[in-house]
C-alpha cells in the first residue's frame, strides 16, 4: 500500500520518501501521458505513418500556440474574476482532455481530415493539459509546504518511470487506453486531493483588485526568475526542433529526457533529505549559462547524433527547471497569500511562450540558408544571440550599472533528516554561537550575521534559533520576530506588502509550529529559547 504521511517527514530515509502517495501517483501518471503524446510533439504510441513532418509540425504548432495562451489568460483572468478558480473544474478539464484525445485518435482513420482533426486535437490537449497543470499547482500550493513539495518531487521521479512503463503496453492499445483509462485516474486523484484542501485559505479566497500593490511586487520581484526558465525552454525548443524532425529519433529523444528528469527529481529530494536547501533560480541560471552558450557554439561542428544527445540533455534541464518554477510559485502563493493561478500563470505564460518559440523558430530556420550559412549555423547564431540578450535583460540590462542588485527570494527546503538535538546549558549554547546567523528585518533573507557583530540583536538570534529548531520557513519567521518586536497585523502586511489575511495565517502556523497561543506566550520563548 503507498505510503501516506501527515506532515512531519524528518525520520523518513531518501527510500521511504520515494513512496508514493495517491496525489504523487496521480500527478506521475499525468506527467507520463502528458510525454507520451504531448510534450514536444513526439507521439511514441501511435503510427509512424501517420507521424509525417506536416501532422508533428501543425500539432505542436496548435498546441503550443493554445498551452502558452492559457496560461496567460489565466493570469489576466483571475486578477479581475477570481471566483472560478475557487473551485477545482476537473470535470470540465477532464472533458476537454478527452476530446483533443479523441480528435488525435480519429485522425488516423480519417485520412481527408487528418490535418483538421490533428489541428483540433492539439488546440483540445493544450488547453486541457494547462488545466491540469493548474489544478496540480493548486493542490500541490493548498498542502503545507513539505506535503506539497514531496509529492511534486516524488510524483515527476515516477512520472518518468511510469513512462517507460508504458511501454511494456502493447502499443495498439494504448493509445485508447489514454483516454479511457489514464485520464479517469488522474482525474480521479485531483478530486478526490482536492476534498482536502483547505478553500478558506487566504490565497483561494484573495480579490486580487483589493490590493494591486501586492500583486504589482510579486511580477517586480519575480519576472527575472520566470525569464531564466524561459530562456532554458527557449533552448530547449530549438534543440527539440532539430531532433524530432524524424518520429523515431525523437522518441529515443523522448526517452532520453525522461530519464534525466527522473534523476533531476532524486538528486533534489536527496539533498533536500540531507540538508537545507535553497534554490535560487536567477543563481543556477548564471551556472547554466555558460553550458548553453557552449553548446549551442558546438551544434555546427559535430553530427547528428551530437544534436540529439544536447537535445535530451537540455530537455532534462528544462524539467527540472519546471519542476522548480513549481516549487517557487508555490511558496510564492503560500508566503504572500496571493491565487496561485495567478503566480503560475505569469511564470507559465513567459516560460511556454519562449519554449514556442525556441520550437517554431528552429523548425523554420532548418529550411531557411542565408548568404550560404549552413542552417544548423544559422539555428546556432539565431539560438546564441536571443539567449544572450535574454541573459543581458534577466540580469538587469542597463539599469543594473545605476541599481544595486534586486532580491533574490530562494525556493527552501528545510532539511528532513533529524536535527542535532538543542545544546543545553547556557555554556553549550555559547560554544555553538559563532553558528547562529540572523535574519535582521530589510535584509537578504539568505545573508547571515554573526552572533558578535552588532547587527545581531537577542530578538533575532533567538529567532534564528527557534526557526532552525522549528523548521519554520524564511517568511514564518520573518513575521515571527516582527511580531514578537511589537508590530500590529496591520503594520507587518503594510510592511511585507501582503494583505492582513495573509499575516493572521502566518501566525496560526507559527502558533501551531511552536504549540503556543498567543503574542506574550511567542515573546517569552524566544526570550527563554
Amino acid at each position: 500500500m503507498p505510503f501516506h504521511y501527515t506532515g512531519s517527514m524528518t525520520r523518513l530515509s531518501p527510500l521511504r520518501i520515494l513512496v508514493p502517495n495517491v496525489t504523487s501517483l496521480g500527478y506521475a501518471l499525468f506527467l507520463a501521458i502528458n510525454a507520451a503524446g504531448v510534450w514536444g510533439g513526439v507521439f511514441p504510441f501511435l503510427p509512424m505513418e501517420f507521424q509525417t513532418h506536416t501532422i508533428v509540425f501543425w500539432f505542436f504548432f496548435t498546441q503550443s500556440i493554445v498551452f502558452s495562451l492559457s496560461y496567460a489568460a489565466s493570469c489576466i483572468g483571475v486578477y479581475f474574476l477570481p471566483g472560478p478558480t475557487r473551485s477545482f473544474l476537473v470535470k470540465l478539464t477532464s472533458a476537454i482532455y478527452f476530446v483533443g484525445w479523441c480528435c488525435l485518435i480519429a485522425a488516423i482513420y480519417i485520412d481527408a481530415a487528418a490535418l483538421p482533426l490533428v489541428c483540433a486535437g492539439g488546440a483540445l490537449l493544450g488547453l486541457g493539459s494547462a488545466g491540469f497543470y493548474m489544478l496540480w499547482q493548486r493542490l500541490f500550493t493548498g498542502q503545507d509546504a513539505d506535503s506539497g513539495t514531496r509529492d511534486l518531487l516524488v510524483g515527476t521521479a515516477w512520472g518518468a518511470v511510469l513512462y517507460f512503463a508504458l511501454y511494456l503496453i502493447p502499443h495498439a492499445i494504448t493509445a485508447y487506453l489514454i483516454p479511457l483509462v489514464f485520464l479517469p485516474l488522474f482525474g480521479l486523484c485531483v478530486t478526490l486531493h482536492s476534498r482536502t484542501i483547505n478553500p478558506d485559505q487566504p490565497m483561494f479566497a484573495d480579490v486580487p483588485r483589493e490590493h494591486p500593490q501586492v500583486y504589482r511586487q510579486v511580477l517586480a520581484d519575480h519576472w527575472r526568475s520566470a525569464l531564466c526558465v524561459g530562456a532554458v525552454g527557449f533552448c530547449a525548443g530549438v534543440m527539440r526542433s532539430i531532433a524530432v524532425a524524424e518520429p523515431s529519433l525523437g522518441i529515443y529523444v523522448n526517452a532520453l529526457s525522461i530519464a534525466g528528469m527522473l534523476a533531476a527529481a532524486v538528486i533534489v529530494i536527496w539533498l533536500w533529505w540531507l540538508k537545507d536547501v535553497r534554490f535560487s533560480i536567477t543563481g543556477s541560471y548564471r551556472v547554466v549559462f555558460p553550458f548553453l552558450i557552449t553548446s549551442l557554439l558546438m551544434l555546427p561542428f559535430f553530427n547528428d547524433e551530437y544534436a540529439r544527445w544536447l537535445a535530451a540533455i537540455m530537455y532534462a534541464v528544462y524539467s527540472a527547471y519546471i519542476m522548480l518554477m513549481m516549487m517557487q510559485c508555490a511558496q510564492i502563493s503560500r508566503d504572500r497569500g496571493i491565487n496561485p493561478v495567478f503566480v503560475y500563470g505569469f511564470f507559465g505564460a513567459i516560460v511556454y511562450t519562449l519554449h514556442s518559440v525556441g520550437f517554431l523558430g528552429g523548425t523554420f530556420a532548418e529550411d531557411v540558408r542565408i548568404m550560404g550559412m549552413d542552417p544548423l549555423a544559422l539555428v546556432a547564431m539565431i539560438a546564441i544571440w536571443a539567449l544572450g540578450l535574454m541573459h543581458f535583460i534577466g540580469s538587469g540590462g542597463f539599469s543594473s550599472a545605476l541599481a544595486g542588485k534586486p532580491r533574490v527570494e530562494a525556493i527552501e527546503l528545510a532539511a528532513l533528516r533529524p536535527a542535532a538535538k538543542e545544546p543545553k546549558g547556557t555554556e553549550q549554547m555559547a560554544s555553538v554561537s559563532d553558528a547562529i546567523c540572523s535574519v535582521p528585518l530589510g535584509s537578504d533573507p539568505l545573508g547571515c550575521v554573526p552572533l558578535g557583530s552588532t547587527g545581531a540583536d537577542r530578538i533575532a538570534v533567538q529567532a534564528q534559533r527557534i526557526r532552525d529548531h522549528y523548521r519554520l520557513s524564511a517568511r514564518e519567521a520573518e513575521v515571527m520576530e516582527l511580531l514578537a518586536r511589537g508590530n500590529s497585523v496591520a503594520r507587518i502586511a503594510e510592511m511585507l506588502v501582503v494583505s492582513e489575511n495573509t499575516i493572521r495565517t502566518h501566525s496560526k502556523r507559527i502558533y501551531s509550529k511552536l504549540d503556543i497561543h498567543k503574542r506574550q506566550e511567542l515573546v517569552d520563548l524566544i526570550e527563554a529559547f
